[in-house]
Formats: structure tokens, sequence, C-alpha cells
């Protein structure tokens, strides 16, 4: 049975999470890394370097669609490309735990199914732009 009290603000809790962690990422690439550092990283991949601008641009995206509620759930499904890109770019080959070299791909995964989560569930408490949102209702048996 789903609390209808409580699950909007467990949705709002998921959306701020998720999205911060694409900020943290997104400023990673640009205050860390640097824009053109990424590129180049991109580019060792095997991936054309000016998809790194993008993968930034794509991030700081997801990640105001989430932190904000403006189409949450449109925002969730649109991150999960780039961690899936991620995974079979990067941490895939690294093997299942992060904290293997290269980072294992376990935590790109569990953020997978956390975005999946939103995108089901919904905006949450205090979305400023709410697509359509299933009602919340009790489970039956």
């Amino acid at each position: 049975m789903v609390d209808t009290r409580t699950a909007p603000y467990a949705a709002l809790l998921l959306r701020l999470a998720l999205g911060i962690l694409f900020l943290a990422h997104a400023g990673l690439k640009i205050f860390v890394f640097t824009p053109a550092g990424t590129a180049q990283f991109f580019g060792s991949l095997g991936l054309p370097p000016a998809l790194a601008y993008v993968t930034i641009v794509w991030e700081l995206a997801v990640a105001v669609m989430l932190i904000l509620g403006l189409w949450a759930r449109v925002g969730a499904l649109a991150g999960i490309p780039i961690l899936l890109g991620a995974i079979f770019t990067v941490h895939g080959a690294a093997g299942f735990f992060f904290n293997n070299p290269n980072g294992g791909w376990e935590f790109p995964a569990l953020w997978i199914v956390g975005l999946i989560a939103v995108a089901l569930i919904g905006d949450g408490a205090y979305a400023l732009k709410s697509g359509k949102s299933a009602t919340l209702r009790p489970a039956t048996a």
C-alpha cells in the first residue's frame, strides 16, 4: 500500500538527490576536468570529443528538471542514456564494484534505478511544472 500522505515527499527527496548528483557530475566536468579535458577524455575512449560538451549541457538540463520539478519524469528518462553511456564506455569493463579502478558499474546502475523510480512515481511535492503524474492510490488486494 502506498502512503499517499508521504509518497510525494519521498518522490521529492529522490528527485532532489538525483538532480544534485547530475549537477555535481556536470560541475566536475566543468570545474575540475574542464570542458576541454573532458572532450579529450571522450576522444581517448573513441567517442567524438564534441559529445563531451553535449553531455555537460545534457547533465545540467537533467539536473535543473529534477531539482526544480520541471517535467521531472521526462528529465529522469533523459538522464538514463548518459548513465548507460558511462556504463558501456568506462565503468562496465571495470566490474561491478565502484571501488575498482575506473569505477565499476554498480553506482551508475543504481542511479538508473532511481531515475526509473522518479519516472514511474512522478514529480512529487514542490514541483514547478508537473507532467501527467499518476494519482497515488492505495494498493488493492
